[in-house]
């Protein structure tokens, strides 16, 4: 199974082109060598271009919390953590208790000032803007039908189809996810022509044929959360981008802006491509587990995070997706892109796990392996402060995806 966020020579709407130096780059990234990848990933909005999502109204500073000792310098488990951060190409490790950080590392050029391309981590956010949409009033909920919203949808695969099939990926339109093949709905979504007065992501999805009926099948389709980018769009009157910085980005307080990049037709991204810092993707990590308020006024309703958050589709072994995170049956979730961009939740340990790397390859088993290996040995030391642990012994079961 291939889970991508692909981005290719984009169209860049109404923003300007990147700085000349970066025009190398204005390829399809899985072209870009190891070089390319690090530098393009960390420049990834001066690459492609994007829309501006404003940060901070508020100053809220992270609490930083004593190190972990294991991962200090001279602690048991320091090797352990060097050997991780240069095997899986790490750029930025971020580690918060509680609402504390209390492991942070930088590498490959990134640092604390810097930005790093989301990948498909930009679906989790996606679908936490649904949840504000449907708060604000712009949209009435999961069972609403997707064509209320997006007329153009009507008489497609997804007439009929609702926002929570949209949401869960069941919506039994056929797509395929595929970046090494120029044949793939992923690559052709970039190269079909554009139907004269409609979106990108619309003008092509709406050409694709429903092949199960809605709600029977889960397929992963990062099409489907570019759509879910253009029903944001559509029900609330603003751009995503607009609409992040107005729920989440200004009023919670986030360090630095970020960059959402556009589709030709000049609409987000949603299934990718949101260029933020390291330090504010656990903010919004941090939002997620508080619950999704902000000075005590709810972003989304009650009881939002825990359907967003739990299986509506198993996947394989303990793994399941939910509305745009995958699921695991110890409670723990995560929000997943291709080369490694992690972020894990654990609400039972208050834990939170912010990786930001530039694989090598995009999907890789034994690299998702060697990340749950390492955020099992931080849940461990948390346990172990906790006085409810072991030494060695694993804390969590979450097993590699993908």
């Amino acid at each position: 199974m291939k889970v991508t966020a692909f981005v290719v020579a984009l169209g860049l709407g109404s923003c300007a082109l990147a700085p000349d130096e970066f025009a190398s780059l204005r390829r399809n990234s899985f072209e870009w060598n190891q070089e390319e990848r690090e530098l393009g990933f960390l420049h990834f909005d001066k690459v492609f271009g994007g829309r501006n999502v404003p940060s901070g109204d508020a100053e809220r500073p992270w609490k930083e919390g004593p190190p972990i000792q294991a991962f200090s310098e001279g602690g048991e488990r320091q090797r352990q953590l060097d050997e991780f951060l240069a095997d899986q190409k790490v750029a930025g490790l971020l580690v918060a208790v509680d609402g504390e950080i209390r492991l942070e590392r930088y590498a490959l050029g990134h640092g604390r000032e810097g930005r790093w391309t989301s990948q498909s981590v930009a679906k989790s956010v996606t679908s936490t803007l649904v949840g504000a949409a449907i708060q604000d009033g712009f949209i009435q909920g999961v069972d609403d039908k997707l064509t209320t919203y997006i007329p153009d949808l009507e008489g497609s695969g997804y007439d009929g189809v609702t926002v929570g099939q949209l949401l869960t990926m069941s919506t039994g339109v056929r797509w395929v996810e595929d970046y090494t093949n120029p044949n793939s709905d992923l690559i052709k979504f970039f190269r079909r022509p554009v139907d004269r007065g409609v979106d990108q992501t619309v003008s092509y999805l709406r050409s694709l044929p429903a092949d199960a009926e809605p709600g029977t099948r889960w397929l992963y389709s990062t099409g489907e959360t570019h759509l879910l980018g253009v029903l944001v769009s559509s029900a609330t009157g603003q751009s995503l981008s607009d609409y992040l910085a107005a729920k989440i980005w200004r009023p919670y307080g986030m360090e630095h802006d970020a960059t959402w990049t556009l589709n030709a037709t000049g609409q987000e991204l949603a299934g990718c491509c949101l260029h933020m810092g390291l330090r504010d993707a656990a903010r919004f990590a941090q939002l997620v587990l508080d619950g999704g308020r902000i000075d005590g006024e709810p972003i989304v309703q009650d009881g939002w995070f825990e359907a967003a958050t739990r299986s509506h589709f198993p996947v394989w072994g303990p793994l399941g997706y939910g509305y745009q995170w995958w699921t695991y049956t110890d409670g723990t979730f995560r929000a997943l892109g291709i080369h490694g961009q992690t972020i894990h939740i654990d609400p039972a340990r208050r834990l939170v796990v912010v990786l930001s790397s530039a694989w090598p390859e995009a999907e890789n088993f034994e690299r998702r392996t060697a990340d749950s290996v390492f955020i099992n040995a931080v849940a461990a030391e948390v346990d172990l402060e906790r006085g409810s642990g072991e030494p060695g012994r694993s804390a969590t079961r979450s097993s590699a995806v993908m």
